[in-house]
């Protein structure tokens, strides 16, 4: 821990939650001034503040998975630049090998000075919808090499002591196949910089540059100090969970990914040994990506608030081998790297269930489904819709799964149907949840969600990115499994077609796609589930009578559980149960 000055509680307080808005605040400029439907719709960005070391302050209340890979991209500013850092500078990145995570994520980075006295930094990532590749939206999972992912961008100065590089930003934009929202959502991130410094201006205005120093490094400690509480009173130990991928999207089989969590008093390490080789597609994940979703999992294990940044992540380490799906090596594919960065979060608090029994959950949808529409018009004009659907969380200790959440890592929105139809390119036909399809348990697994699909132009491609059909969500504590995810083509109809996991197809016009997330693992015994939830879940149209008798052992008859008929169903499952 720093030795800085220690401030008054008060005047800490006031400062802590200063810069937690302020980052809030960077977040809010990006979602009034983004263009493009990814990230001003569906919310795949995030924001953050670092210290005048690089080092995290503070976080947007965002993507977890993103803001976790902020040490690395500032270490690579730091290594590319370092005294040549400048008032007037912003720097930009997506290379995954310098910084960077996958090629859409674009790193904005503005370092923030008074006079020549450099404070911090303010850092904006987006996702933007599409950075050139052969796929549009440059994140198929078919691709097999970085170099068929779109522009890689090391790190680099947009702007030079404030001179905007106007020909770097022109040869972004020319092999983007929509520039005009890339260069919209870039200037929301040049935006939401330009907010975030002046708030880091205005602090160190009120506390003077070294208090705001002080300060800063207080916040660190104060996050050390609190997580170091919490494992003092984990039971130390080894915990170890595995769990797969269904496959690469290329025709591999299952993919195995492992991790065995080290936990004492003074600290966790976190050791991916055993995971998968990298892969074939672009399902591998930078080793940064994987920190990230270590980091969120323990943050959500944890179960109070602690300000995540760097003073969390001290006593975290880690043992992440080279040259398997969670740190490939040059030149592999990552553009679908999400898909396999938010399953470990899965992986991990799985490992971490037996550590912090009273509130990890069971296993959730594992990443949110994605549909990127590719279309190209008489005019050569291309445009990329992007479909983003979230599933469900697994139950958790005391309460059930939630619906139509995003995973704990990812914090998304389910694109709006108005968005999606806008163009008039495509037709929303159903968009809901799937009764009984929530894993069983005392508390139920959230519901799988579904979305419906019409092409309306003449062809298009189609490429989605879903898992967790042959490995489906887990239950904790005697829970049941939640169901898998689908994507089917022209569903009901004499040709319908069960799609793999990871589509890459040619659709025309009336064409039909569903896609189905996994739904939540279940908690607990689903024969000890109070009837009263299951009756208010069948009211809900969650739950049939048919699955109500099936997973629960409740009889409803004319809307109403039939107590005797109920009773001794249960009991008749509890004797077989126990005669096994």
């Amino acid at each position: 821990m720093s030795t800085r000055t220690v401030r008054d509680p008060a005047t800490f307080e006031v400062f802590r939650n200063a810069i937690s808005g302020l980052a809030d605040q960077m977040a809010i400029t990006i979602l009034r001034t983004a263009h493009s439907q990814i990230v001003a719709e569906s919310m795949d960005f995030s924001a953050a503040l670092c210290d005048a070391k690089g080092q995290l302050i503070a976080q947007a209340n965002t993507i977890p998975v993103h803001l976790g890979s902020t040490p690395e991209a500032m270490a690579a500013i730091f290594e590319n630049f370092g005294d040549s850092i400048q008032p007037g500078d912003v720097y930009l990145l997506n290379d995954p090998d310098q910084g960077g995570m996958h090629l859409p994520d674009l790193f904005v980075i503005e370092p923030i000075h008074v006079g020549s006295h450099l404070l911090g930094f303010a850092v904006a990532i987006a996702n933007h919808a599409d950075v050139g590749g052969w796929a549009a939206g440059s994140m198929a999972v078919q691709s097999t090499s970085i170099f068929a992912e779109g522009i890689q961008i090391p790190p680099s100065r947009l702007v030079d002591g404030g001179v905007l590089n106007d020909t770097l930003l022109r040869v972004i934009m020319r092999n983007c196949r929509e520039p005009e929202l890339f260069q919209g959502d870039l200037e929301s991130q040049l935006s939401a910089c330009h907010a975030g410094a002046n708030g880091i201006r205005d602090l160190a205005a009120r506390y003077g540059n070294e208090g705001f120093a002080d300060l800063c490094s207080n916040l660190l400690d104060y996050s050390e100090t609190l997580l170091l509480a919490v494992l003092a009173r984990v039971p130390a130990g080894v915990y170890i969970f595995e769990d797969s991928l269904d496959n690469d999207g290329l025709g591999s089989g299952p993919i195995p990914i492992k991790v065995t969590v080290t936990i004492d008093a003074t600290s966790a390490h976190f050791d991916f040994t055993g995971s998968s080789p990298q892969v074939a597609s672009a399902l591998n994940a930078t080793a940064s990506f994987t920190k990230s979703a270590a980091y969120a999992a323990l943050q959500g294990a944890v179960g109070q608030e602690i300000p995540a940044n760097a003073g969390f992540y001290r006593p975290i380490t880690f043992t992440i081998p080279k040259g398997t799906i969670l740190n490939p090596i040059r030149p592999a594919a990552r553009g679908a790297r999400g898909l396999t960065g938010l399953r470990t979060i899965d992986l991990v608090l799985g490992a971490l269930a037996s550590a912090f029994p009273d509130t990890v959950p069971a296993g959730g949808d594992g990443s949110p489904n994605t549909v990127a529409v590719g279309i190209t018009d008489e005019d050569g004009r291309s445009v990329v819709i992007w479909d983003i659907l979230c599933g469900a969380w697994g139950a958790r200790p005391s309460k059930d799964g939630l619906d139509g959440a995003s995973s704990l890592g990812a914090n998304l929105a389910n694109t709006p149907i108005e968005e999606m139809e806008r163009a008039g390119l495509v037709r929303i036909d159903g968009y809901g949840y799937l009764a009984d399809t929530g894993g069983p348990g005392e508390f139920r697994g959230g519901l799988a969600t579904f979305r419906d699909m019409t092409l309306l132009y003449s062809e298009a491609t189609l490429r989605g990115r879903s898992d967790r059909r042959d490995f489906p969500p887990y239950g904790l504590r005697g829970g049941h499994k939640g169901s898998g995810s689908a994507n089917i083509l022209n569903r009901g109809s004499d040709n319908e077609t069960l799609l793999p996991t990871k589509p890459d197809i040619m659709v025309v016009a009336g064409d039909r796609h569903r896609h189905v997330t996994a739904s939540g693992g279940g908690y607990g015994d689903p024969l000890d589930r109070d009837v009263s939830l299951v009756l208010e879940d069948f009211r809900d149209e969650k739950v049939t009578v048919e699955g109500a008798k099936r997973d629960y052992a409740v009889v409803i008859s004319n809307d109403l559980v039939d107590e005797e008929a109920t009773k001794a169903l249960r009991a008749e499952r509890r004797s077989l149960a126990s005669a096994r």
